[in-house]
């Protein structure tokens, strides 16, 4: 072939491969995952090669708490992005505000098969206000981690009650360490309310911060903590409260299961393990973890490109892939085959399963998102203020009603 035809030949290659690229749809997703960054890349590279139509491109932009300022800092802008991993606290504040995309015509088209292979709670968080707004992916329960080696030299069972974490707590403390640890965030509040038998949020809406549950959990979290057998830290300083943790210095601490690898990512001379939370007949645990959203602003193609990427995120094989590096829960009931090596290698990463039948989702009312920060401050002032427990929650009690 003559050289000058090799340049055109060449030439147009590339004119085509460069409109191929112009013409594909950017889906642009914003996520929190850093511990699970490579997973997403990983599953974002796998989709983008799979079809020509769409292009996603994701971008870790910091904590649930980042993240959510950051967003609130590009509605209506360019730097909104199409897709974006709402924390479920936060989920309801973006559909009550009308910040998020109504789903529910291309959910219509969804196979009946398909749809009831996802576990029933998980998939309802979603459905609100008479309209389909989020799509499950990363869900979690709060279980209980404890250093396995301090509770077999103590002769100690890992606690299943209250009371019998209260005395468990009590039993470890020595003069190198405190028996447990808590963080003093509301979802973990929450859990202790609920594990209770109580409610934070009651059916119509009205925040219930001072029941007798709320009364009793922030009570024995107080006489722990003034006893010495509980440290405690407030809901920023998750970091430091793991490096207790992971040094021995505390024993005994909630967290979500999807916190697994942040604690394997350190240096751990000991055996860790995880259980059930401790519980009363009748009690529940708060679902964690996050909804995907479409932003109000997302264009036909974008929101199109952006569905077509969660239905990738929910083939078995991606959410096993998922699993397997987030410890997150299975969202539909086809993928647990696919973890059944995973699971039988360690036992304790099952430990949120053994709860799912009794998980159930945060209140979902646009409310919630700000009445979560006041109870992280009653915690703060019973805990480090030695503000009593009664007085500290109805304080909650009323500054909640003062913002419903």
């Amino acid at each position: 072939m003559p050289r000058y035809l090799r340049l055109v030949t060449l030439c147009t290659v590339f004119v085509l491969a460069t409109a191929s690229a112009s013409a594909q749809t950017v889906v642009t997703f914003w996520h929190s995952m850093e511990g699970g960054e490579d997973a997403v890349t990983e599953l974002v590279t796998s989709f983008n090669a799979s079809q020509s139509e769409y292009r996603v491109d994701a971008r870790y932009i910091g904590s649930y708490a980042d993240a959510q300022t950051r967003l609130i800092a590009a509605f209506g802008t360019n730097d909104e992005p199409t897709l974006f991993q709402a924390e479920i606290g936060f989920f309801p504040q973006l559909v009550g505000d009308g910040a998020v995309q109504d789903l529910s015509d291309l959910v219509a088209e969804l196979d009946e098969a398909f749809l009831a292979d996802f576990v029933p709670g998980l998939w309802a968080y979603g459905d609100l206000q008479g309209g389909r707004y989020g799509l499950p992916w990363n869900s979690s329960t709060p279980v209980m981690y404890y250093n396995a080696d301090a509770l077999r030299r103590a002769g100690l069972t890992p606690p299943t009650t209250w009371e019998a974490f209260a005395e468990t707590a009590a039993a470890l403390t020595t003069r190198q360490a405190q028996g447990a640890m808590f963080v003093g965030d509301s979802w973990l509040f929450e859990m202790m309310v609920l594990s209770r038998g109580g409610d934070l949020v009651l059916a119509d809406g009205t925040p219930n911060f001072d029941s007798s549950e709320a009364l009793d959990a922030l009570t024995m979290l107080q006489d722990l903590a003034r006893a010495g057998h509980l440290a405690f830290y407030g809901a920023n300083e998750s970091t430091p409260a793991i490096l207790t943790f992971v040094r021995t210095r505390t024993l005994l601490t909630f967290a979500s299961i999807a916190n697994w690898p942040d604690v394997r990512r350190f240096s751990v001379a000991f055996d860790v393990a995880a259980a059930p939370v401790p519980t009363t007949a009748g009690g529940r645990v708060p679902l964690g973890g996050a909804q995907l959203v479409v932003m109000r602003n997302a264009g036909a193609a974008e929101r199109a490109g952006a569905f077509a990427f969660w239905l990738h995120l929910m083939e078995p094989e991606n959410l096993a892939l998922w699993i397997e590096d987030s410890y997150y829960i299975p969202v539909r009931r086809s993928v647990v085959p696919l973890l059944e090596d995973f699971y039988t290698e360690d036992p304790n990463r099952a430990a949120a399963l053994e709860q799912l039948e009794s998980a159930v989702p945060r209140p979902r009312i646009p409310e919630f998102n700000a009445w979560r920060r006041i109870l992280d401050d009653a915690m703060e002032r019973a805990l480090r203020g030695n503000q009593r427990p009664a007085d500290a929650l109805a304080e909650a009690q009323r500054r909640a009603l003062e913002v419903r």
